[in-house]
């Protein structure tokens, strides 16, 4: 069964909350993974299994890389290691990959081997490289080793971010999986970002969405210039309110627990830019692969062209980690070849250049490579390029007109909310929740948040969470 709507978050939650906080201190890392994995069956009830072999695999390695370590034994911290990293690269590459690399063998090569085509368990690019992490910084000695396994798997399957992020790795919550406190405070914060998060989601990003899907459905070869544009920036809406609105739940339910998860969104649409849009965007995956892969080989520390190799492989990764297909490598390619290009030629020219040129430029970057990213024939891609660029004939149309005057609205709300004046608004809203008018001011407002989603919830039948799949 596919998460394609979160009903069953809203029956989970009353009960999975409930028994976190009824049961004593001492037993709540354990009812946190029995209820994490209860979660996941609903959606994946095969693939538990998968998730419990690598929770038992990465607490082994882990005990054993620091026994090893403390009896001075290199060779066999290196092999505990190699063998968490072989295990989960091994289980990722199987599931994710493995049909997209006999393909494209038997297309570059003129083979015709048999294609596997295994179900991708939900969340598995997100877990295994949590775990990973915890065994890496093990080896590092930068945490120290988890003794109870009820306590890392609550780490490894816990249900606010298991399925699609933000990526928290072991070190951001060490000390809370062993101290933390829930509190009223952090309760209340929490469900506030909960709902506000569920807004964003069902209420903004499945709205744009649809008319995403429209456009995206019609000949694309026909489309004006202007609808096209139009278009694309829809998607640069769904993906963001979707994937920054479920970040948004799964913080805010962390907090209700006691936990703090790392910020996965800074307002990326108000970059000036690619640089600065990837320290925003998805700030987890690119901290993971700056600390796991930029890092170890050599980051800025090298010249040149080792620089370059640099950006090129972790760009390459960060692509094919989105999915199994050539529209994602060129997509991350696209980007590590737009980050070269600003660290030895445009960074001074973009910093000397007034603030509208380079959100401009960095919104037109960002737009055309959402283009590759959404996408998966490289035929449609080809042909959503021309119609930005005049290829279908007109600049300005009926659809583009009507598109214009059904959600130009809907769309100067959007840009609000994604740039930081939006976040000004809020916080000057929350700044006087302390007088009781305002206070209950905001709690009226949160419960309409609330009874709103719910209604389009049941009301729709287009519920996609664009993260799921990867």
């Amino acid at each position: 069964m596919v998460f394609s709507s979160i009903t069953f978050l809203f029956a989970f939650l009353p009960i999975a909350l409930g028994l976190y906080f009824l049961v004593p201190r001492s037993w709540k890392n354990g009812v946190l993974f029995l209820i994490s994995l209860v979660f996941y069956a609903w959606g994946e009830p095969v693939y538990v299994v998968l998730m419990l072999f690598s929770t038992l695999l990465d607490y082994t390695c882990g005990r054993m890389v620091r026994r090893c370590d403390e009896r001075k034994s290199k060779a066999g911290t290196k092999f505990w290691l190699a063998l968490s990293v072989a295990a989960n690269l091994g289980l990722l590459g199987f599931f994710k990959y493995s049909g997209f690399a006999v393909s494209s063998l038997n297309h570059l090569l003129g083979l015709s081997l048999p294609v596997p085509s295994p179900s991708l368990p939900i969340g598995i690019s997100f877990y295994t490289f949590q775990t990973m992490s915890y065994t890496i910084d093990v080896y590092r000695r930068r945490v120290d080793v988890q003794k109870n396994i009820l306590s890392f798997g609550a780490y490894v399957a816990m249900f606010p971010q298991l399925i699609a992020g933000p990526i928290v790795r072991y070190v951001d919550v060490a000390k809370e999986l062993d101290e933390r406190k829930e509190t009223l405070e952090g309760f209340a914060c929490g469900v506030r970002r909960f709902l506000c998060g569920l807004g964003k989601k069902v209420l903004l990003a499945n709205t744009i969405g649809q008319v995403w899907d429209g456009i995206q459905s019609s000949t694309l070869s026909e489309l004006s210039v202007l609808t096209a544009w139009a278009g694309i920036l829809t998607f640069a809406f769904q993906i963001y309110f979707d994937f920054s609105g479920y970040s948004d739940m799964a913080i805010g339910l962390g907090s209700m627990m006691g936990f703090h998860f790392p910020e996965n969104f800074d307002h990326p649409y108000a970059s000036r830019s690619v640089s600065e849009f990837w320290r925003r965007w998805h700030m987890t995956l690119g901290g993971w692969f700056r600390e796991y892969v930029y890092i170890p080989l050599g980051g800025n520390r090298v010249g040149p062209l080792k620089l370059l190799r640099n950006l090129l492989v972790v760009w390459f990764l960060t692509g094919l980690w989105h999915g199994a297909s050539w529209n994602f490598v060129l997509w991350g390619l696209y980007f590590g070849a737009l980050i070269a290009l600003e660290k030895f030629l445009l960074a001074k020219p973009l910093q000397r250049a007034p603030a509208a040129v380079g959100h401009i430029y960095a919104m037109a970057a960002v737009l055309l490579g959402w283009v590759l990213f959404s996408f998966e024939s490289m035929a449609d891609a080809g042909a959503y390029f021309g119609a930005l660029f005049g290829a279908g004939g007109a600049f300005l149309d009926g659809q583009a007109l009507s598109l214009l005057r059904e959600n130009g609205l809907m769309l100067a709300v959007m840009a609000v909310c994604s740039l930081p004046m939006g976040k000004r608004i809020s916080d000057a809203v929350l700044a006087r929740d302390e007088k009781p008018g305002w206070f209950l001011l905001e709690v009226l407002a949160l419960a309409a948040l609330l009874v709103l989603s719910v209604a389009f919830l049941v009301d729709a039948s287009y519920n996609p969470f664009l993260y799921f799949r990867f």
